[in-house]
């Protein structure tokens, strides 16, 4: 499972109550996407919970694919946002803080901590790769990059 899976709105209840019905959880989900992200559903919140909806589709939501929101580019800025959230060195909990401050989403700490862990593993891996293909290059950048994330 992805960690955009395990990514949730904050307070959907509430948010749910403005826009007078039902959201789901999953900041991810098609259906989440739909309403809150719909001219329609962004004019009945509130101005702070406004303000963060627009943030977060202006950071993951801009793109121009046809299939926009759902060519997969969203998760994977996301999951950049939080790699490069750890690389200024916040923890898993410090992150969960800052995500739901600046977008009103939210996960479990963790979960962060599982997709931080799977990231260094992934790197590993890909330097081992470089070192076997004397990609010194490659090597390096990979090498730098999981620095980043210890």
């Amino acid at each position: 499972m992805a960690i955009t899976d395990k990514i949730y709105v904050k307070n959907h209840r509430r948010i749910g109550s403005q826009l007078e019905t039902r959201i789901p959880r999953s900041a991810f989900s098609g259906a989440t996407l739909d309403i809150l992200y719909s001219g329609e559903g962004l004019s009945k919140l509130d101005d702070a919970t406004q303000e963060r909806v627009l943030d977060f589709a202006e950071d993951f939501l801009d793109c121009d694919c046809e299939s926009n929101p759902y060519c997969g580019h969203p998760e994977r800025k996301f999951m950049r946002y939080l790699l490069d959230l750890r690389a200024q060195g916040l923890g898993p909990d410090a992150i969960v803080d800052v995500m739901g401050d600046e977008y009103l989403v939210t996960a479990y700490p963790g979960d962060v901590l599982s997709f931080l862990d799977n990231s260094v593993r992934t790197l590993e891996a890909m330097e081992d790769l470089a070192s076997v293909e004397h990609d010194r290059e490659m090597e390096q950048r990979v090498s730098e990059r999981k620095r980043d994330l210890l």
